[in-house]
């Protein structure tokens, strides 16, 4: 009774993490929506999202920061799962969409598409830089991203490289997408280099409803099948051995789930931009209290990613207001350094 009560207790403690990174993740978004160069009190948004705010506001919240704060939540939410989800199928704490070589093989499709498919232009009204056809640039990014996961699916599967080893596969592929998107560049005019630096910075505010809701589904439905194998997920820990005792096709889940976790990334990149580092340092933020138990691991993980994305959106909207730092550099600012810290413990244990 007593180890009952203790388990209970533990369980408790679990559902209690998740409930206040809702909380935590709602509050900063309500925050995030009020924060800008047009004041908003929490009253005022509140009121204009029931139905009962004035014209201004509507237009603020529902056209401008709206769509930036769920961007922030989707993309938070998609990167962090499947960053957790990663690193269960590889059995490697570094695993990520920023490790793996799928987010430069994005930055190398979108380049290809602003230089030689000329989606990338100047704004010689505002004397800034846009995108002429940011759908273009979407598709090439995501059919690159592809090719990347493609190509370690393929060292997996055929080579039989270990899974502890892919993440080196994906530095070498990170160093070849950088070096040829380099090349891009060498031989592209100013204002094409430019429009690529700029999709590079990593950008929530570019993305309309209709491409919010192309990532929901997407996200959506990678949630949907990783949750129907939490069970294989938990197995998986304890070795590639024990879970074929279990009746987990190992070499199926690693197969489809790294297929769908890299097309998850690849979408969410080929809108928002290069994000570091989300996916690898939400899940390692909440194991310290969660566990490894991926029936919680990965809701929190997922809420810890929406809320790291949703502070670091509104630190690179205020800081220096009203310029907007690029949010892919605060990421790499927080990511980092634990990249360093999980290198590190992990050489000492060896």
């Amino acid at each position: 009774m007593n180890e009952q009560g203790t388990y209970k207790k533990y369980i408790r403690f679990k559902l209690l993490i998740i409930l206040l990174l809702v909380a935590a993740t709602a509050l900063t978004a309500l925050f995030a929506i009020s924060a800008g160069s047009t004041d908003l009190t929490l009253k005022e948004v509140v009121m204009t999202l029931l139905g009962h705010g004035d014209k201004q506001a509507s237009i603020v919240i529902f056209n401008i920061r709206m769509p930036r704060v769920v961007t922030a939540i989707i993309a938070g939410i998609g990167l962090s799962t499947i960053g957790c989800v990663m690193q269960s199928l590889l059995r490697n704490p570094l695993a990520s969409d920023s490790t793996l070589g799928i987010a430069q093989g994005a930055a190398f499709g979108a380049s290809f598409a602003m230089v030689v498919l000329g989606s990338g232009m100047q704004n010689h009204a505002l004397d800034g830089v846009m995108i002429s056809n940011p759908y273009i640039v979407s598709i090439c990014a995501f059919v690159s991203a592809m090719m990347s996961t493609m190509i370690v699916l393929g060292l997996s599967h055929f080579n039989k490289v270990p899974p502890e080893s892919m993440v080196l596969a994906g530095v070498a592929l990170s160093t070849l997408f950088s070096g040829a998107t380099t090349i891009l560049q060498y031989f592209a005019p100013d204002v094409k280099v430019a429009a690529v630096v700029f999709w590079t910075f990593g950008d929530l505010g570019r993305t309309s409803w209709n491409e919010i809701m192309i990532m929901s589904i997407t996200v959506g439905i990678a949630l949907i099948y990783f949750i129907f194998n939490l069970w294989n997920f938990n197995a998986l820990q304890n070795g590639e051995e024990t879970a074929k005792g279990l009746g987990v096709n190992v070499d199926g889940l690693r197969m489809f789930g790294m297929l769908i976790c890299s097309l998850t990334a690849s979408m969410i990149v080929s809108f928002v931009g290069i994000i570091n580092f989300v996916g690898l340092i939400a899940p390692h933020l909440v194991r310290r209290f969660i566990g490894s138990d991926y029936r919680y691991l990965l809701p929190s993980s997922a809420l810890m990613g929406a809320l790291l994305l949703l502070l670091s959106d509104t630190a690179a909207r205020l800081v220096v207001s009203p310029v907007i730092l690029p949010i892919g550099a605060i990421t790499s600012f927080l990511g980092a350094p634990l990249f360093l810290y999980l290198l590190f413990k992990g050489g000492g244990k060896r």
